[in-house]
This record gives C-alpha cells, structure tokens and sequence, in this order.
C-alpha cells in the first residue's frame, strides 16, 4: 500500500488536501504528520500552506521540520502546494525579505501594482481565483491535463527561479509568472489541485503514480 505524509506544520488547508488524495487514491494510506519518521519513511511527501512565509519558516523550525522537508524534497516524490513552492527557494521578499528552505535555486517576489495589458484597468492583488496555466515544458504530473486548464490561485507574491528551467508552468495577471516548478523528484505549483476541479485531481492523481 502506497503511503502519503502531508506535513503538518501548522499552516495549510490540510483536510481538503487529504480528502482530495484518498479521493484520487482509495488505496492509499494518507497521513496528516508532523512526525519525522512518518514522513521521511513514507512513499511520497506532500508539502502544502498557506499564508505568511515568515511563519512559515518559524512553524517548520518550531517543529523541527526543516532539515526534515529538505531531506524529503530531495530523496522521494515530492509535491509543493501554493505556499510550499515558495518555501522551497532561498529568499521571499514577503515581511520585509525571509530566508527560506535554499533547496531551488530563486526568489519569491511581490507582484506590486498590476494593470491589465489589454483595458489598463489595475488588477487585484492578491490574484484570487481562477486563471489558465500554460504548460511551458512537458511533465509526467501534466499527463491527461489540457494545455489552457484552469487552475485556482489565491497569492500576492510570485515564483522567479533562478534557472529558467525549472519553470514548467505559467500563468499570466498582468505578465506572465511562475506557477510551477519541477527537478528529478520535485514537483510544485503556486495553486491549489485539491480546489481545481478536474484537473486539480488529475495533477494529484498523476503524482500518486509518478516514479521518478
């Protein structure tokens, strides 16, 4: 039986993560854990959050879940949610600039005044809803998902990696950004699957199969 560990620090739609897991995978086993050896044991990790990345950070230290989540992220299957992908680069400019976890290289950066391309008119920060995603490279966790497919989002700062290649997804809200990054075992996404529908559960149900 396939085992899934949910880190639980603290921060993060949690239940509605799991639910949507044991959903696209009845047979697998789905743990919410802030237990070391449940996640570093466990089959695939799944990092979600939500919120302030300065929290963040101290919630994983006051947890002891850092050098945890590293280790993780470069050993099994491995999936970032909204705030996890941010996590994982070296810098947030978020509460005046955070350090963060360092295992991609790149920045989280404030999206700031945002007007449409097209009418002029100013856009809403945080971007909150649904928007398109554009598949910039090819990826097992894209498999059965239409290029264009809407995803839901809910953020004021945004993905800048370093290396352009790790950038597999984009969006546009003004200019077009990052939504999802990916190396060897890696996969994240600045959205939320477990409220996109459709192809929310099929990016979840491909990572439940994904042998990297």
């Amino acid at each position: 039986m396939t085992s899934i560990a949910i880190i639980d620090y603290g921060m993060g739609n949690l239940r509605s993560v799991a639910k949507a897991l044991e959903h696209v995978a009845p047979q697998a086993r789905v743990r919410v854990t802030q237990n070391r050896h449940d996640i570093l044991t466990a089959d695939r990790v799944v990092f979600p959050g939500q919120g302030s990345i300065r929290d963040c950070m101290r919630e994983l230290a006051h947890w002891e879940l850092i050098d945890v989540v590293r280790d993780a992220a470069r050993s099994k299957p491995f999936l970032g949610l909204c705030l996890g992908p941010q996590a994982l680069l070296d810098f947030s400019e978020e509460n005046g600039g955070v350090e963060c976890l360092k295992v991609l290289p790149g920045r989280v950066v404030w999206f700031g005044e945002l007007f449409d391309s097209a009418s002029g008119e100013r856009l809403k920060v945080p971007h909150m809803g649904w928007n398109q995603v554009h598949q910039v490279r090819d990826h097992l966790l894209w498999e059965g998902i239409p290029q264009g497919s809407r995803f839901y989002f809910v953020h004021s700062y945004y993905l800048q990696p370093t290396d352009e290649v790790l950038t597999v997804g984009q969006s546009q809200y003004g200019f077009n950004f990052t939504v999802a990054i990916a190396r060897d075992n890696l996969f994240a996404v600045q959205f939320h699957p477990e409220k996109s529908a459709q192809a929310g559960l099929r990016l979840l149900a491909n990572f439940i199969n994904w042998n990297p």
